[in-house]
């Protein structure tokens, strides 16, 4: 079966809090599947676009454990590896009040620092239209040159490059910003979020960010809503375009918003969706993920990103 969409990236476990608070007043912790990457392979297949994934497990029982989510999300593990003696990155989530959240990480010797994907041929790349990568396996060796060698493969192959920072400052061992500048001139379509822009790593301003690379950018504003720029070699053409976004007044957890709106993202490009309609959909993907707990359990499908439409 030909895939349209290659997803590529680090798989992890979330430690989602039974309480609002500070991490160390938590007492509880439900364990879900998470990473960015991981989480949007799984949104898209719950929209319909089931992906091929590239991500390295470890063997140890949370690798197990993520094997098996995968295989009952559908996602096919063709180009899913298992890094031996290594553990799994965990990622311990703290609420506040309004359900915004905070990470502590723990990636010691773990498989996402040794993400590979040599397994993924140059002849699986030409059928594929559009490759999606995060910013977390760039923050570390060996996963940052593996990261950068699909990618040039992919360009080569004449693939979109989709990439989402994920900007998080205490997972880099280096400078983040040679390395962001580098990823950026080999980026067709950018999704970042005010936190992503809020740092030294990347430009601040959208113009800025054109300029360095990608011929579409997404902005992300939590419950603002999104924008899209975009300059004439982009996929939609140029211009610049906005949505609002969608009052959900049962916020439960806004854990992985940001991943649902990248498959929505992703989704609508190979759809050749509008670039106004294309902003409602991811939006609403967004917002319906904040219904639930967790960051890919709560990942909906087109039915609830429907209702969330017509409820507004």
């Amino acid at each position: 079966m030909t895939r349209e969409i290659l997803v590529a990236g680090e798989t992890l476990i979330d430690f989602i809090p039974a309480e609002h608070g500070p991490l160390a007043a938590v007492e509880s912790f439900s364990r879900q599947a998470g990473g960015a990457p991981a989480n949007v392979a799984v949104g898209l297949a719950r929209l319909d676009r089931t992906p091929w994934f590239c991500t390295t497990l470890a063997t140890d029982p949370f690798g197990d454990h993520l094997a098996t989510v995968l295989d009952r999300e559908g996602i096919p593990d063709r180009f899913v590896s298992r890094a031996p003696e290594t553990q799994t990155a965990l990622a311990f989530v703290s609420h506040d009040r309004d359900a915004d959240r905070g990470f502590t990480f723990y990636r010691q010797e773990t498989a996402d620092r040794q993400f590979d994907a040599s397994g993924v041929p140059d002849d699986a790349l030409e059928s594929v239209d559009v490759v999606v990568v995060g910013g977390v396996t760039l923050t570390v060796e060996p996963a940052r040159s593996a990261t950068f060698d699909l990618v040039e493969r992919a360009r080569k192959a004449g693939c979109r490059v989709i990439f989402d920072p994920n900007v998080r400052p205490e997972l880099w061992e280096v400078d983040p910003a040679p390395t962001m500048r580098r990823m950026l001139s080999m980026t067709d379509v950018l999704k970042g979020s005010r936190e992503d822009l809020g740092g030294d790593a990347l430009p601040t301003e959208a113009g800025e960010l054109l300029d360095a690379g990608p011929g579409a950018v997404f902005l992300t504003e939590g419950d603002a809503g999104a924008r899209l720029i975009a300059d004439e070699g982009s996929p939609w053409g140029r211009g610049d375009w906005r949505h609002d976004g969608y009052r959900v007044d049962d916020v439960v957890d806004t854990t992985g918003a940001g991943d649902a709106f990248t498959a929505g993202v992703v989704a609508g490009l190979v759809d050749g969706t509008p670039p106004e309609e294309l902003l409602g959909f991811a939006n609403a993907v967004a917002a319906a993920s904040t219904r639930f707990e967790g960051a890919m359990t709560a990942l909906p499908e087109r039915e609830a990103v429907r209702q969330v439409r017509e409820d507004s």
